[in-house]
């Protein structure tokens, strides 16, 4: 299902890619707001490749190692946000969709799709490792 991102959040995006969002206040919780943006705007593949670009940038903005992005977990968030935003009734923002399945804010729950030894891999970090214990489903 297809949303409308609200202006708050499309307002959101601009600052983050500004450069506007502190790398402090980039939690797990903004992490999936930008993801949910980008996903109201395109499809998996797109919303990933602006998430890469926007991250790397951040990173690179504030001096941070290159080596602290992480392909995987990015793609993996953007596919668990695609699966939940197809399953949920249409939200008026990012703040209404989570309310309404808040299991993405557990930052675990890729450890149900991902053996530790996995995700945290240097090859899961440099580029898309598939999970090793259960599938992410894909959108209904």
């Amino acid at each position: 299902m297809m949303m409308i991102p609200a202006q708050d959040d499309l307002d959101f995006r601009d600052r983050f890619e500004a450069g506007q969002v502190a790398p402090t206040d980039f939690d797990h919780r903004a992490h999936l707001r930008l993801a949910y943006v980008y996903l109201c705007e395109g499809s998996v593949d797109a919303a990933t490749a602006r998430m890469r670009t926007a991250i790397k940038s951040l990173l690179r903005r504030n001096g941070v190692p290159h080596g602290k992005y992480h392909e995987t977990l990015t793609r993996s968030w953007v596919m668990a946000v695609r699966y939940f935003m197809d399953k949920s009734i249409a939200a008026s923002s990012f703040d209404s969709f989570i309310v309404s399945d808040a299991r993405l804010l557990d930052t675990r729950i890729m450890l149900t799709h991902y053996r530790k030894d996995t995700l945290f891999s240097d090859a899961a970090r440099a580029a898309f490792v598939a999970p090793d214990l259960q599938a992410i489903p894909p959108a209904p």
